[in-house]
């Protein structure tokens, strides 16, 4: 098991936004504006589905990567924390999921 966790990679994604354009990808993505960064977070998104029907357990797992530091991506251009999204997780999962769900309709 890896010690490695999503608020490493948040502070990794924030440290690389303030680097140089030159010396970054991360940055060089946020500076093409939000629209960049959703864009490839919907790539990725789209990829990791399809390794996931197609099964195969190694391309789903670099795509889900993917996934996780374009999320951070697009959060970091949108000044959302990560804790606040763990916050939300938090919340959501004080009770089913059926229930969250149904709760949200109303």
């Amino acid at each position: 098991m890896t010690s490695f966790t999503l608020d490493d990679l948040a502070r990794i994604v924030a440290q690389r936004a303030a680097a140089p354009v030159t010396e970054s990808y991360t940055a060089k993505l946020l500076s093409e504006g939000p629209a960049k960064a959703a864009k490839k977070l919907g790539e990725e998104a789209v990829e990791a589905a399809l390794a996931a029907v197609q099964g195969d357990r190694q391309n789903l797992t670099a795509e889900a990567a993917d996934v996780l530091y374009h999320l951070l991506v697009v959060l970091q251009g949108a000044n959302i924390p990560l804790s606040d999204v763990m916050a939300e997780l938090e919340r959501r999962t004080a009770q089913s999921g059926l229930a969250e769900k149904a709760a949200r309709k109303s």
